[in-house]
């Protein structure tokens, strides 16, 4: 129950659901234990008015008995038909305070956990998994309410029902109540051990399902490379036999579960066969009435399901228990990047690197190593390197993604970590490497920059991007869905989006990572000029691997290794005739054979 504390300040939250809940349980339980008196004073009145009705034969008082008698068992009839709708009653009035308490739990604790994930750092979604993620506040989370909820519920009910009629069964027979609850235990610990069985061959299919269900998503988003390669009928054959896996692990859980319910009905058979036979016993000695035996069987009933109930509300406990350590495994991450000030400014766009050295926690990859520059505000400068040189760090520890191993970040001479981290992110325009679009319209997504655009405004930051002419060319326009990760849009197109998105934020520095890697050169040139006018006023940098891109800088940095080797203008380092010539030259002749 450690796990599980950490659900005490909900329950704390919702006590008078809780409070409100045992109490109708406990109102419930005694209008179900009604009906067992009732019937019990009726088969002893029925067995007393039969004697008295012998006596009269052949009087006109039998009549008279016998009516008597009639309108006693319709008046004990009515009794037991009030007693069972004010249970119904109670139980609905039960259910609607402890079960929505759990659905009330339920989304506080979905909506404390996908809080916490957004303040975790990057590091933490490098090392976990998208479906991991989601595995936890969805999956754990349900398991987590069937505790809060169903568990609790007749949790309760079975120990207000045992406090209520056990007692009461010692105090009229203790031989009787012994023998009729011996098959009570006998039949809670198997519906644990076979509640267990069925729990666990069914995480064996929800395990099988959910890789049948991630071979059917690879498979139609690499629709296109499934049919260009022929592969249509290996893809088939793989799904047939991941299908026939999941199917077999589906009939040994029908097989479990078609012995759960027989198993029940013949412990409760044994229970009643021995209330019976020992009533009878003890009826032809004098110390009970038919009356009693009745009125057990009704209470070995009533007790059966709480009892079998037991073995499940134990295994619910230990999934929730399980489950709880899986959150709080999360929860209880730490986000190691945090304001130290928590400034608030407004930001005007001068950054300097003093030595900065990074290495990422994950991977132990040293990705930058001594580097110093400084821009100043409205200045642009362009970051030149080949692939793994360190470029899109430098966009990670501004963005402050991640906070530096060694060395000092500072914008407008105060350090990067004593800025409010929300506040200065909302003053960066990021456009990422690798370019992600929610699935929704194109305008959604380019308003998704900043809040409250106007449909004119939306217009301009496209046209900014040189995307308008584009999205013309779409029969929806702005209102043009572009499906999941913004399939619907060829790569020069979702990047072109993503640069509307960042502009749109109108922001005090504008950092693009590599973001004309998937355009060709005469749609790189219409972008640049482009961003040649937004750029104006604007911190700016530049990442890329192509030197095309750095003649709109003020300054070149170009990075190998982690290693700042040259520094200058777009023209002092072609003239230097060093590493930035070099890939120059290189660009240069790649771009005329792709023209050719």
């Amino acid at each position: 129950m450690k796990d599980l504390s950490h659900l005490n300040k909900y329950l704390f939250q919702y006590k008078w659901y809780l409070l409100s809940g045992t109490l109708f349980i406990i109102i419930s339980n005694f209008f179900g234990i009604i009906p067992a008196v009732i019937v019990r004073y009726a088969f002893d009145l029925l067995q007393r008015s039969y004697d008295i009705f012998k006596i009269f034969t052949d009087f006109d008082i039998q009549s008279n008995a016998y009516e008597i008698f009639a309108a006693s068992i319709l008046i004990l009839g009515l009794i037991i038909l009030i007693a069972a709708l004010m249970k119904g009653v109670f139980m609905f009035f039960m259910r609607q305070t402890i079960i929505v308490m759990s659905r009330l739990i339920e989304y506080d604790l979905k909506n404390e956990i996908y809080e916490h994930y957004q303040t975790l750092p990057l590091s933490f979604y490098r090392r976990n998994n998208t479906g991991d993620l989601m595995a936890r506040i969805s999956e754990d989370v349900s398991r987590v309410r069937m505790y809060i909820g169903p568990a609790i519920m007749y949790g309760i009910s079975l120990a207000t029902l045992f406090m209520m009629v056990i007692p009461y069964m010692f105090s009229i027979n203790p031989k009787l109540t012994l023998y009729s609850l011996i098959p009570l235990p006998i039949l809670s610990i198997s519906i644990y051990f076979v509640n267990n069985i069925i729990n666990k061959q069914s995480e064996e299919i929800q395990k099988s399902l959910s890789g049948l269900s991630t071979f059917v998503q690879e498979a139609f988003s690499g629709i296109r490379v499934i049919k260009s390669f022929g592969r249509e009928k290996d893809m088939g054959e793989e799904f047939g036999t991941a299908s026939v896996e999941y199917k077999d692990k589906s009939l040994k859980l029908a097989f479990v579960q078609a012995l759960f319910f027989p198993l029940i009905m013949g412990l409760i058979g044994l229970s009643v066969i021995l209330t019976v036979y020992i009533g009878s016993i003890e009826v032809f000695k004098g110390t009970l009435s038919t009356g009693n035996i009745a009125e057990f069987i009704i209470y070995v009933n009533m007790l059966t399901w709480p009892v079998a109930s037991l073995g499940w509300i134990t295994s619910i406990i230990q999934r929730a228990a399980a489950s709880q350590r899986r959150i709080n495994e999360f929860l209880n991450t730490k986000n190691e990047i945090i304001s130290i000030k928590n400034l608030e400014l407004p930001i005007k766009g001068s950054i300097v690197f003093e030595d900065v050295s990074f290495t990422y926690p994950d991977s132990g990859i040293e990705a930058l190593k001594d580097v110093s520059f400084n821009v100043e505000p409205g200045e642009s400068i362009a970051i030149i390197g080949t692939t793994g040189s360190g470029k899109s760090t430098i966009a990670n520890l501004i963005t402050r993604l991640y906070d530096v191993s060694g060395g000092r970040i500072t914008i407008d001479g105060n350090d990067i970590k004593d800025y409010n981290i929300a506040h200065l992110r909302s003053q960066i325009g990021y456009v990422p490497q690798d370019v992600f679009l929610f699935s929704d319209t194109i305008g959604q997504n380019i308003a998704f920059g900043r809040e409250g655009l106007t449909e004119e405004q939306i217009e301009r930051f496209a046209s900014d991007a040189d995307l308008l002419n584009n999205i013309r060319d779409f029969k929806e326009g702005f209102n043009t869905r572009v499906g999941e990760r913004g399939i619907t849009l060829s790569g020069g197109q979702k990047q072109r989006v993503s640069i509307a998105r960042a502009i749109a934020r109108e922001p005090k520095i504008l950092i693009l990572d590599d973001a004309l890697s998937a355009v060709d050169t005469k749609t790189e040139n219409s972008i640049l000029n482009a961003m040649a006018r937004i750029m104006k006023g604007r911190t700016s940098i530049i990442i890329s691997h192509r030197v095309s891109s750095a003649k709109l800088a003020d300054k070149v940095l170009v990075l190998d290794d982690g290693y700042i080797v040259e520094q200058g203008t777009n023209e002092s380092l072609l003239e230097a005739g060093g590493v930035y010539k070099e890939l120059y030259e290189k660009q240069l002749s790649a771009d005329a054979a792709e023209v050719m």
